[in-house]
């Protein structure tokens, strides 16, 4: 006997979006990133390799720390969230489970916001950029970005 067939909206929601997949990726470079600053920041690495900008200076200035952790910390904690997220937003169990898109969603809004503000810190009051705060920022865009089409399975 032959299982009843699927219809076309029945099947693209049974597979796993794409942009959780993509988010899956960037939240890992993210958290290969930030990992990297945080053993700088800990004193475990000797300098950073920073071809643009002076990444170190930036990470020895006052706001480098936020509520007496290095920056750099919070943001591989969130990485590392948000990648678990991602990851099990990707198993069958959670493919239609609300509260992964909602949850991307929120903690990439969140990161926006917080890498917005440390964006305009290096800009207007140190007026020094670190290459990997930016490219922290560009990625933390991106999974923004692609954390709001999942809104419309959250409905």
């Amino acid at each position: 006997m032959d299982a009843p067939a699927r219809t076309p909206d029945e099947e693209e929601y049974a597979a796993p979006p794409v942009t959780r997949m993509a988010i899956a990726v960037l939240a890992l470079v993210g958290l290969l990133v930030a990992a990297y600053l945080s053993l700088y920041k800990l004193g475990l690495i000797g300098g950073l390799t920073c071809t643009v900008g002076s990444c170190e200076q930036v990470q020895q200035s006052p706001w480098a720390t936020f509520l007496g952790l290095p920056v750099s910390i919070w943001g591989l904690g969130a990485y590392a969230v948000i990648l678990t997220v991602a990851v099990l937003g990707l198993q069958p169990r959670f493919v239609e489970a609300r509260w992964v898109p909602l949850a991307l969603f929120g903690m990439a809004a969140v990161g926006v916001a917080f890498s917005g503000y440390l964006t305009y810190i290096e800009a207007f009051v140190i007026e020094m950029w670190c290459m990997y705060c930016v490219i922290s920022a560009i990625l933390i865009t991106l999974i923004f970005f692609l954390s709001i089409p999942g809104l419309r399975r959250a409905r």
